[in-house]
């Protein structure tokens, strides 16, 4: 690493059971510590590892993180393993570091979905700027998801009648198709509605189509 130009980025205070964490793993011990130093200086948590298999046992935060990842590491390389992550389904933005990259490499990991491909040495600052930018996207994902898991619990507070009239509702059937969808009164469709609504927190239909998006819950007619 070289020294950084100009000011470093500078992070906001969070309360410790939000804080983002920065992961490294690298096999280098010298450079994970610079790294980590680095990490550490401008206000951010980080957990340092020497292997792909010490992060992979490491329990991850309910929080924004970000990994920094060597390319080349003893047994599964970094580019093998951001594939490992992705089949296991375990969301975090990646930043590549490597003293042995070439083009077809960084290509690779970014068309994977990396934040950046940094070859060695690289200035403090370019790291620092690529570790604010996969911070930002893993907030996205997380309140996301964490949208998605409460919706999903206010979904699953509903009768199982009012989360299939929520289904078709939400696809475009007018009541009195739902009705016949489903073999009850138009009367019926509208009561279920009307507590489909309350209990979903939705202000308009619109409102409502937006949350059975988010849970793939829409149902329509072929």
């Amino acid at each position: 690493m070289t020294p950084p130009q100009g000011t470093r980025t500078q992070t906001k205070v969070e309360r410790p059971d939000t804080q983002p964490v920065v992961f490294v793993v690298d096999d280098d011990a010298s450079l994970r510590g610079a790294v980590s130093n680095l990490v550490r200086s401008v206000g951010l948590k980080v957990e340092a590892f020497a292997s792909t298999t010490e992060f992979f046992a490491a329990k991850r935060p309910d929080a924004a993180c970000c990994l920094i990842l060597d390319v080349r590491l003893p047994g599964v390389s970094g580019l093998d393993f951001q594939t490992e992550l992705a089949k296991a389904q375990i969301q975090i933005p990646i930043i590549f570091i490597t003293g042995h990259g070439d083009i077809p490499m960084s290509v690779k990991a970014m068309k994977a979905g990396a934040v950046e491909f940094l070859t060695k040495p690289f200035r403090d600052q370019d790291l620092l700027d690529a570790i604010q930018i996969a911070l930002e996207r893993s907030r996205a994902s997380y309140a996301n998801e964490k949208a998605i898991s409460e919706l999903r619990a206010k979904f699953e507070t509903l009768t199982p009648r009012e989360q299939e009239v929520m289904a078709w509702v939400t696809g475009g059937l007018l009541n009195k198709q739902v009705a016949a969808e489903i073999g009850v009164t138009e009367i019926t469709v509208k009561v279920h509605r009307g507590k489909v609504t309350r209990k979903m927190g939705a202000k308009s239909l619109a409102d409502l189509v937006k949350m059975a998006d988010l849970l793939g819950i829409r149902r329509t007619k072929t």
